[in-house]
């Protein structure tokens, strides 16, 4: 059965588009993860996004992420919750002075709770400012997102809110796949 999936595009084009979220409680805390890790990629990816059907990485090979995490601009960023890992954005600089959101979520637990926005806006401050770090990139122009309508409920109003403008919408058929929960077989 198939089912139809409308993917949004949205973009900032100023560091003067952010618009900040409150600050959670204390006991939020947001680190970059420094050592690319493909298992605590894969983690978080699988844990974020193991409800709302991402599947596009699943089948990568050790390799495929090390690859990916290695590459110049490439930077993840996790929030904690006392400790826990609540969900994480990461970050993709692009030819021309595009920094693209390629991942941003949170574990479903910590949904709801106001960790969602406040990472998001540390995500964007960093974006705006990724090739001061990181030596040989363009200063950073733009940054974009894509969403879509298998993602969490709450994301759409979030990059709004955030400052984030649409750009562009698509529309297409998709495989109605089963979530694959946060781990194999979960939810089966």
């Amino acid at each position: 059965m198939s089912i139809t999936v409308t993917t949004w595009s949205l973009e900032q084009t100023s560091p003067d588009d952010l618009r900040p979220a409150a600050e959670p409680a204390d006991d939020v805390t947001i680190v970059r993860a420094e050592v690319p890790s493909p298992e605590f990629s894969r983690f978080l990816y699988t844990a974020v996004g193991g409800d709302i059907t991402w599947l596009d990485r699943l089948g990568w090979s050790y390799a495929e992420w090390q690859r990916t995490l290695d590459r110049p601009g490439t930077e993840t960023w996790v929030a904690y919750e006392r400790g826990t890992p609540a969900g994480y954005v990461e970050l993709e600089a692009q030819p021309g002075g595009s920094v693209e959101i390629v991942y941003f979520g949170l574990i479903a637990a910590f949904r709801g709770r106001r960790i969602g926005g406040h990472l998001l806006t540390q995500g964007l401050r960093r974006a705006w400012d990724l090739a001061e770090r990181w030596p040989g990139l363009p200063a950073t122009e733009r940054v974009w997102v894509h969403t879509c309508s298998l993602d969490g409920e709450h994301a759409m109003d979030n990059y709004l809110r955030r400052g984030f403008k649409l750009f562009d919408t698509k529309e297409e058929q998709a495989e109605d796949v089963p979530a694959p929960g946060p781990w194999p077989g979960a939810g089966q």
